[in-house]
């Protein structure tokens, strides 16, 4: 029969582990929700950085709107204006589902 260690037998020994266990899995800020809420902060970030360049994105476009020549050409490309004697003709593809 084999021998229990000394110092597993110890009170502080056991007391120690059970309140290592209860502050890494049992409270309310466990290991596990640190871990998922660094990950949703990495996300959070990320997506303030796409939208930082979508912000700068649209001012640059905003201050290029100013000059009327670049007005006409971002509202014929993007918004299909037209002139009065011209016509559009928009052409898309669809792609085939397979089955």
């Amino acid at each position: 029969m084999k021998k229990i260690p000394a110092f597993v037998k110890n009170k502080y020994f056991i007391t120690s582990l059970a309140f290592a266990v209860y502050f890494l899995f049992l409270d309310d800020l466990d290991i596990i929700t640190i871990i998922n809420q660094k990950r949703k902060l990495s996300k959070l970030q990320d997506q303030r950085d796409l939208l930082a360049d979508d912000l700068k994105e649209t001012k640059n476009t905003l201050r290029r709107l100013r000059n009327i020549n670049y007005l006409e050409a971002y509202a014929r490309s993007q918004k299909f204006f037209k002139k009065d004697d011209e016509e559009i003709f928009v052409i898309t593809f669809e792609e085939k589902k397979e089955k």
